[in-house]
């Protein structure tokens, strides 16, 4: 059993099949299965149910999966001792909140601990994050997601035990243009709303999400893109749109947007990391400096 083939299986373990892992790892898909073949040899047991949609660990990879984090972590902090090279943390963080929310973070935990050589990743999707924080390619990762346990705003958790922690409140508005049908109304209910164009970004997207637990098939799912086409395409009066306070708060302000008096839940800004890796150095000193 070696650290090669263990980077290997929890890449495989995190994004499900040969073909992602291989990207993930920049190594040829057949590498990656041979990697496997080899580990599973080894062990004298499957590690992985070979179904024709991905590849789910069987009772055997569930059982050694703690047990490659601990051990691909204990690698990493002999080199460091070794080598006397400073502590690493990885950060990753949404795309969409990553200049609002991030700087401030980053400082704090520079703060707190000058001899860190802090990177951050940023990436337009949660599964990605939340992948490498279940492969230990990051530390932590910030997302969002609604109130209750980690993943109930409906987004798939990779197999890893994860941990998180609620910084703040991240509120949603309801806009739409000022000569949109909606724009004069002083009261409104999820009936009024009934067969009118939601403007939504990709399925994954936390702000799509966020409007199918407040509206449900009310609406017509309407395709545009980001938090910044989403906007723009509202003020041009082409539909109705869920973002986040901080996006919308200049269009409001300049009057092109207008909100809907339907106060929708707000988002959960998350800290989200691996529990069984709160020995990483820099880690509990990250988790710190986020919730300050």
């Amino acid at each position: 059993m070696e650290l090669r083939q263990l980077r290997v299986f929890e890449a495989v373990a995190t994004h499900r099949t040969v073909t992602a892992a291989a990207v993930a790892l920049g190594l040829a898909p057949s590498s990656v299965s041979e990697q496997i073949r080899t580990l599973e040899h080894s062990l004298a047991v499957e590690l992985f149910d070979r179904a024709p949609h991905g590849m789910p660990l069987t009772a055997a990879g569930e059982r050694l999966l703690p047990w490659s984090r601990r051990l691909l972590d204990q690698a990493e902090l002999a080199r460091r001792e070794v080598t006397a090279d400073r502590a690493r943390l990885r950060l990753g963080a949404l795309e969409t909140i990553a200049a609002t929310h991030v700087p401030a973070v980053l400082a704090r935990l520079a703060e707190r601990r000058p001899d860190l050589d802090v990177s951050l990743h940023t990436d337009t999707a949660r599964d990605g994050l939340l992948g490498g924080v279940a492969a230990g390619a990051l530390a932590a990762a910030l997302i969002l997601d609604s109130a209750g346990p980690l993943g109930e705003l409906g987004f798939y958790l990779p197999p890893a035990p994860l941990d998180h922690l609620d910084l703040k409140e991240v509120p949603l508005a309801l806009v739409v243009a000022p000569t949109h049908p909606l724009g004069g109304a002083t009261t409104l209910t999820r009936e009024d709303l009934r067969g009118r164009r939601l403007l939504v970004n990709a399925p994954a997207c936390s702000f799509r999400l966020a409007g199918e637990r407040l509206l449900g098939n009310d609406v017509e799912r309407v395709r545009t893109g980001g938090i910044a086409v989403t906007r723009a395409c509202a003020e041009q009066g082409l539909g109705v749109a869920l973002l986040p306070d901080f996006a919308v708060q200049d269009a409001l302000t300049a009057g092109t947007l207008v909100r809907l008096p339907l106060a929708p839940p707000p988002l959960h800004l998350r800290l989200v990391w691996r529990a069984d890796r709160d020995t990483v150095p820099g880690l509990r000193e990250a988790l710190y400096a986020a919730a300050a």
